[in-house]
């Protein structure tokens, strides 16, 4: 087949304004439709799409509920602030604290008054609050309390730090969602950065590293006291752990303010118990220093379980003693005596003992 020849006029006729507008229009449907096509595939193979638009519905919701409001935010600020905690919402206080005045008297010094009382401060560099704050000792002795109490009574916001908010698959992005959470937390100072069981995440440093978890906590340690620090800056960083000495040096000497929270005394014993039994039903010949002399070496969290144990025998003594056709009106639980909570502390001690693990009493940092 033979083409024909084509008009030379018709190669070198500039299009009309129709003509153009159509190819333009043509154009623009094409590059449309392109950009979306891919976009849709991209985000078809991403396995962490719901997960980030889950995360950013919650980050909205939070950022209303503690009042912030024409901050704008970057996708990686997004996936850090669905972890935000409103300091309205939290039902602890210092008063749910027994046994710990030492050390919540100081947290009043040295955290909470240099940022309510800045103008008092602001002179002095030495008078600035710590850069980070760790809570360390065996485990249920109220360290995670203390960071709670922390920010309801201080009024900060809280950021619950999971090390798993921190990984991604993709190369790079760990050490960018690292920098969201320092740029987030300047967003909304005062703020509070709480990472619990920090040791698993901050850990001393190894040539056995992988490479992304390695440049990830560089990052983190960089934006925390780095170069380009503010030191007005009113974020703080507190972490809890129950094994300091796993911690990496460096991260130590970013948290000068360290508070060992041990196991209770005799004392500290006895007012926990005042303060767990303080709205019980407990008969008033309940020796509580003497219930407190036979928990040596419990934790805050066992003399609950303890007393929760005890509260559980009087239930069992009613629902074994009362028959089934009893009316409901003489339902009556007695109050909790002597006997009971000595049966739990024997039922806890042999779980204690069943368990076998080493309980951490002193730990050097030095």
């Amino acid at each position: 087949m033979v083409l024909k020849e084509i008009p030379a006029d018709n190669i070198t006729r500039p299009l009309g304004r129709n003509e153009v507008i159509g190819l333009l229009f043509r154009l623009t449907i094409f590059g449309a439709v392109t950009y979306f096509t891919i976009k849709w595939m991209v985000d078809a193979i991403d396995p962490t799409r719901k997960q980030k638009v889950e995360a950013q519905k919650q980050a909205e919701k939070l950022m209303r509920q503690i009042g912030v409001q024409n901050v704008k935010l970057s996708e990686y600020e997004m996936s850090i602030a669905a972890h935000l905690v409103d300091p309205l919402t939290m039902q602890i206080t210092w008063s749910d604290i027994a046994g710990l005045d030492e050390v919540i008297t100081e947290l009043k010094d040295t955290v909470i008054l240099p940022i309510q009382k800045r103008h008092l401060f602001e002179g002095s560099r030495l008078l600035q609050p710590p850069k980070g704050v760790l809570l360390y000792g065996p485990p249920g002795c109220g360290k995670t309390l203390i960071a709670k109490a922390t920010a309801k009574e201080a009024g900060f916001r809280f950021i619950n730090l999971q090390p798993s908010t921190l990984t991604d698959k993709w190369y790079g992005e760990s050490q960018k969602l690292a920098a969201a959470v320092f740029s987030l937390a300047v967003k909304l100072q005062p703020s509070i950065i709480f990472i619990d069981e920090i040791d698993s995440f901050l850990r001393s440093r190894s040539s056995s590293d992988h490479e992304a978890t390695a440049m990830m906590k560089a990052q983190f340690m960089s934006l925390w006291d780095g170069l380009d620090t503010d030191y007005n800056c009113q974020v703080i960083i507190m972490g809890a752990t129950n094994r300091p000495q796993d911690l990496d040096s460096a991260i130590l000497r970013r948290m000068p303010t360290r508070f060992h929270i041990n196991q209770p005394n005799l004392r500290q014993r006895e007012e926990i118990l005042k303060l767990i039994l303080e709205n019980e039903n407990v008969e008033s010949r309940v020796d509580l220093k003497e219930i407190a002399k036979d928990t040596e070496g419990f934790s805050g969290s066992d003399l609950r379980e303890m007393c929760r144990d005890a509260a559980l025998l009087c239930v069992r003594d009613y629902v074994h003693n009362t028959p089934d056709d009893a009316s409901g009106e003489e339902d009556y639980i007695r109050p909790i005596d002597q006997q009971d909570l000595q049966k739990a502390i024997q039922k806890m001690k042999k779980s204690k003992s069943a368990s076998g693990v080493g309980v951490l009493m002193h730990a050097a940092l030095d």
